[in-house]
């Protein structure tokens, strides 16, 4: 019965959030087309109400622990779930994400994209896509901020382990920017795939800054250890048992 319970209104926790968003996207539109801060605005708005909602509808709270990232720079976090992007997005002033680039043409979410910044790339022209958003960034056509990144180019399931991408290598020495790891718990209450959601305290941290200066497979090394040390932590701490871990 309290499973059954859980579900249904896990069922429609998950109807408002998407719901909301298309009614939120709509609402900030013009704002946002105007001015960048309104796109900006109205995505932060948005993952806020998704935490809000979550916290009394399904009893799932959530707190973001950490110094929360400023200037330009890059976030690589472990990927769980949505929850742990809208998190970070929440709280982060500047966010924006590498994306495929036929998610342009979505309509109103490819226009909020690109208004913050996002950068859509073609397969195998990542590293043209990255000199053009620094370039418009020293130009002023496009937005400094804070690039999210998921070394592990997935959702991974807690306990699970999957390698780190040398992806995230190549854009720490592209970018030449600061790197703030950060560590999660939140697939132990909101999975990959499904409706049903648990109730309890989803955490994302974010973790000591990895300064530049270190070589590709310094910094790998340096990252999968820190997200992936904090992230057992985070998981133990909401008394998860059975963690496994190739951190180098």
């Amino acid at each position: 019965m309290a499973y059954g319970i859980q579900w249904l209104w896990s069922f429609i926790f998950t109807v408002q959030m998407y719901l909301v968003m298309v009614i939120m996207g709509f609402f900030y539109f013009p704002w946002a087309m105007v001015h960048r801060e309104g796109a900006y605005c109205g995505v932060r708005m948005y993952c806020k109400w998704v935490r809000w909602t979550a916290s009394w509808m399904i009893g799932l709270k959530s707190e973001v622990r950490g110094e929360i990232p400023s200037g330009q720079l890059l976030i690589a976090g472990k990927h769980q779930s949505f929850l742990d992007i809208i998190m970070i997005v929440s709280v982060v002033r500047k966010p924006k994400f590498i994306m495929k680039s036929s998610l342009v043409w979505a309509p109103v979410l490819g226009q909020y994209a690109l208004r913050i910044g996002c950068v859509p790339v073609n397969r195998g022209k990542r590293s043209e896509a990255i000199r053009k958003m620094l370039s418009g960034v020293q130009l002023g056509t496009s937005p400094a901020g804070q690039l999210i990144i998921y070394p592990q180019g997935t959702r991974v399931v807690p306990g699970d382990h999957k390698p780190y991408k040398i992806g995230a290598g190549l854009l720490y020495l592209e970018t030449a920017q600061v790197c703030v790891p950060a560590a999660t718990n939140v697939g132990l209450f909101w999975p990959r795939y499904g409706i049903y959601r648990k109730p309890g305290v989803a955490v994302v941290e974010f973790l000591p800054k990895i300064g530049q200066g270190l070589n590709k497979e310094e910094f790998m090394s340096v990252l999968e250890r820190s997200i992936e040390t904090g992230s057992n932590k985070l998981m133990k701490e909401a008394g998860f048992i059975g963690i496994h871990s190739n951190a180098r």
